[in-house]
């Protein structure tokens, strides 16, 4: 039996070849993406990148995800939604430090000690978002 995470992104079960996979887009899959220890680690891993190879500017730094993520630059309206989520999660992790733990210490491996927690956080959020675009998942 395949990986049930394999089931919920219409993988194919093995038993035969196929030519082209279903591509469904389901809530479930959602679910998955945002709470799946593994698929939190990846944001986290994806924010300390946007972090370590962008410039000071979050503009760079969502626009460096962006690149990560679906190999192009954002447009101005796909950085505006972002730019205002990374403020409010950034506004929430400073006053809740152990919120930030928290999502920080999702996985196996380690957090980034160079970057504070509540902005690491901050943009393990906004990475996760960038994970979870349909044109990630599915037309990328």
């Amino acid at each position: 039996a395949p990986p049930p995470t394999m089931l919920i992104f219409d993988s194919p079960d093995r038993e035969r070849c196929v030519v082209q996979r279903e591509c469904t887009n389901t809530p479930l899959q959602a679910l998955v993406l945002m709470n799946d220890p593994t698929f939190v680690e990846a944001s986290r891993k994806l924010a300390e990148r946007m972090l370590d190879e962008a410039g000071p500017s979050p503009i760079e730094r969502i626009a460096r995800g962006f690149q990560l993520t679906l190999s192009r630059f954002p447009s101005e309206a796909e950085l505006q939604p972002l730019q205002k989520l990374l403020q409010e999660q950034m506004a929430r992790f400073a006053t809740d430090g152990e919120g930030a733990q928290g999502l920080l210490s999702v996985g196996e491996s380690a957090a980034s000690s160079n970057w504070m927690a509540a902005e690491l956080a901050a943009y393990t959020i906004v990475a996760s978002v960038l994970l979870n675009l349909d044109e990630t998942l599915t037309k990328g």
